[in-house]
């Protein structure tokens, strides 16, 4: 199989549970939610996206042939001499084109693995860390997980609906743009009425880094 990524590079893990920690991040291009076009926006399932997935011409992006050469890819960006290797697999969705061949090479060279997914698709076992990121109605094929990570507020997706579900952690996370600050407060406030949850920020935003 074939990949289309959109950028791979190396960064600190802004969000969820493991915001801080270093990590190769692969984009892939393309999602099921929405074209990416913004000519498009008004009338997608997930309209409040802030992410470039579009094509292949970011940095580190590409078409890649096989898996290995994928992960390779993957392993330049974290470069010689450091330890606990950890890859976020993210999109778009990256579930369109994440498959056991890709899975498999990027654990034989020793990396961890986490997928950020909006669910609509089953995860394969072989995902160390999975999150889940729910997008309005979109039904949930994937209702377990690691983290639940819910930007908040979204029409039809109230946090409840989701706290039966089978995740080791449910994160808010303040839906950006305009409306930061009344979002933020928002989730704090339901936060400090709901303990269950916890408030994620996009630590990488106002740290200047990607």
């Amino acid at each position: 199989m074939s990949y289309a990524v959109k950028e791979i590079f190396y960064s600190l893990q802004g969000e969820g549970r493991h915001s801080g920690r270093p990590a190769v991040f692969c984009r892939f291009a393309g999602c099921n939610l929405w074209s990416g076009r913004e000519r498009d926006r008004a009338s997608a399932t997930c309209n409040f996206c802030d992410t470039d997935f579009v094509g292949v011409n970011g940095d580190g992006g590409g078409r890649f042939n096989d898996a290995r050469s994928l992960a390779k890819a993957i392993e330049g960006k974290w470069g010689d001499g450091r330890q606990q290797r950890f890859a976020v697999l993210t999109g778009g969705e990256p579930l369109l084109q994440v498959d056991y061949e890709l899975l498999s090479a990027i654990h034989n060279l020793a990396f961890e693995i986490s997928l950020e997914t909006n669910g609509s698709f089953r995860v394969p076992s072989e995902i160390d860390w999975i999150t889940v990121s729910p997008k309005g109605s979109t039904p949930l094929a994937q209702t377990t997980g690691d983290e639940l990570k819910l930007v908040f507020p979204q029409k039809d997706a109230d946090p409840a609906k989701f706290e039966d579900l089978a995740f080791d952690h449910f994160l808010l996370q303040p839906l950006d743009g305009p409306d930061l600050e009344s979002n933020t407060a928002a989730a704090i406030a339901y936060c400090l009425h709901h303990p269950r949850w916890r408030l994620s920020l996009q630590t990488h935003k106002f740290m200047g880094i990607r």
